[in-house]
């Protein structure tokens, strides 16, 4: 049998997932699973699916059998909540008046869009492309840094994801993605990731976190010499979450080796780590930030790349040229959700609602053994599974274990390294609904500590 690999979310092939399956989906469910089995290819992480979903609203998904559940994934896409009334108004009246743009025109809504997205930016920054995807929109920047730098190579993470096309996975450092898949671009070197929890380096055993990391990084461009980016996500979907001075070392290193900085953005930027950008939290700035997911409003895909003044330099080369690249449905729907997360303060209500759950959730760490760490920024929260404190080894079965009977219990979210719960809900969540997820997940690791006991 293949190996199983977990990095990137909690598998869907597992006993235990056949026998959740089993115990909580009716027949009509089981059917309509087998006739989505019949005529989708099968792959990891999303074919055979677990449930079938029939509708969402607000932080809220609910199944064919009318169960609700709080989703703490969305796959990021649901800052402003599911079936954001505003954001479904703005695409309804967008449909009325214009519904796609074809090449080699413009429109208002596209046009007013990039204007926001420059205006919510840092200074610094004056450009953007649009395209369908994440995985899209960092293949321009990987084009753009080409352009910009004249070199060919990229320092990026291992453990990192970036999209799923060939180019991505090349730098992207997930197995899931690139094992066995042949060649992969030349030229994409990797370095560890800044965990400091798991930190190969060992600074946990020096005290914490001496930025070896980050210095290796640096060395790494010296050594090259001919680097044209770093790119990286400024905090992994794990979530590791490194000190501000990890990345201003490495900013600093760019510059002086002539290379450029990109941030993927994609999983968690309009406000869910408490700032706009997440780069904002490390006083820190790139050359270049590519974002998506939430920025469609969780209706439509759509991603930017968002680019510092005098980086417009591939005027006769195509870096995108995406059939749907200004999309006015997309545009109306992405307009809608930087206002609504403005005028509603989410940024803000992540950073207060997120370090309200992270300070409940180190209560309760102290509590339950079978929790190693955890961590986050904002309403980007990960809980880390582990069957020894000291030696810190992974809770794997454990973790989908718990997994399971959160959801039995009306909680859903995504497992990532295999032992991570990660949690990330729509930015409208209250501090009561808060407290109920998090009464959820405590009663679930609770019985799975108790069952892995006996």
């Amino acid at each position: 049998m293949a190996k199983l690999h977990r990095s990137e979310g909690d598998i869907n092939l597992s006993l235990r997932r056949e026998k959740w399956q089993k115990d909580n989906l009716d027949d009509a469910t089981q059917a309509l699973l087998k006739e989505d089995s019949r005529y989708f290819l099968k792959q990891s992480l999303s074919t055979p699916c677990l449930n079938v979903m029939k509708t969402c609203g607000g932080i809220y998904i609910e199944d064919l059998q009318g169960r609700k559940y709080m989703d703490f994934h969305g796959n990021n896409v649901h800052q402003v909540g599911f079936a954001n009334p505003e954001v479904m108004e703005a695409v309804k009246n967008q449909l009325d008046e214009l519904s796609f743009c074809t090449r080699r025109y413009t429109n208002r809504t596209a046009v007013d869009l990039a204007k926001k997205l420059i205006q919510i930016a840092p200074d610094s920054f004056d450009k953007i492309l649009l395209c369908p995807g994440g995985t899209g929109a960092i293949g321009m920047a990987l084009k753009l840094a080409r352009v910009a730098t004249g070199r060919h190579k990229t320092i990026s993470m291992w453990d990192s994801f970036h999209g799923a096309s060939l180019d991505a996975i090349s730098i992207g450092g997930e197995a899931i993605f690139r094992q066995d898949m042949g060649p992969m671009m030349p030229g994409t070197e990797h370095a560890p990731p800044p965990d400091e929890y798991r930190c190969i380096f060992g600074c946990a055993d020096r005290g914490g976190c001496d930025m070896t990391c980050a210095r290796y990084v640096e060395y790494m461009l010296e050594k090259e010499g001919d680097v044209a980016a770093v790119i990286a996500e400024p905090i992994r979907s794990t979530p590791y979450i490194p000190k501000p001075e990890y990345w201003q070392i490495i900013r600093k290193a760019c510059d002086k080796h002539g290379a450029l900085l990109i941030f993927d953005e994609v999983p968690h930027c309009l406000g869910r780590t408490g700032k706009m950008f997440t780069f904002e939290n490390f006083n820190v700035e790139p050359d270049m930030v590519v974002i998506g997911k939430g920025l469609g409003g969780g209706i439509f895909p759509l991603a930017a790349l968002v680019v510092r003044k005098g980086l417009d330099l591939a005027e006769t080369r195509a870096l995108g040229h995406y059939t749907h690249e200004k999309s006015p449905v997309g545009c109306a729907a992405a307009l809608a959700t930087i206002l609504y997360i403005e005028k509603h303060k989410l940024a803000e209500n992540a950073r207060d609602v997120g370090g309200y759950a992270l300070s409940q959730l180190k209560k309760m760490q102290a509590r339950h053994p079978l929790i190693g760490d955890v961590r986050g920024l904002g309403l980007f929260l990960g809980v880390e599974l582990v069957r020894d404190q000291i030696t810190k080894e992974r809770a794997v079965t454990e973790a989908e274990a718990v997994m399971y009977a959160a959801l039995s219990r009306g909680l859903s979210f995504k497992i990532t390294m295999g032992n991570i719960l990660t949690l990330t809900p729509a930015l409208i969540i209250t501090r009561e609904q808060m407290d109920t997820a998090l009464d959820i997940l405590e009663e679930s690791i609770a019985e799975i500590e108790l069952e892995f006991a006996q």
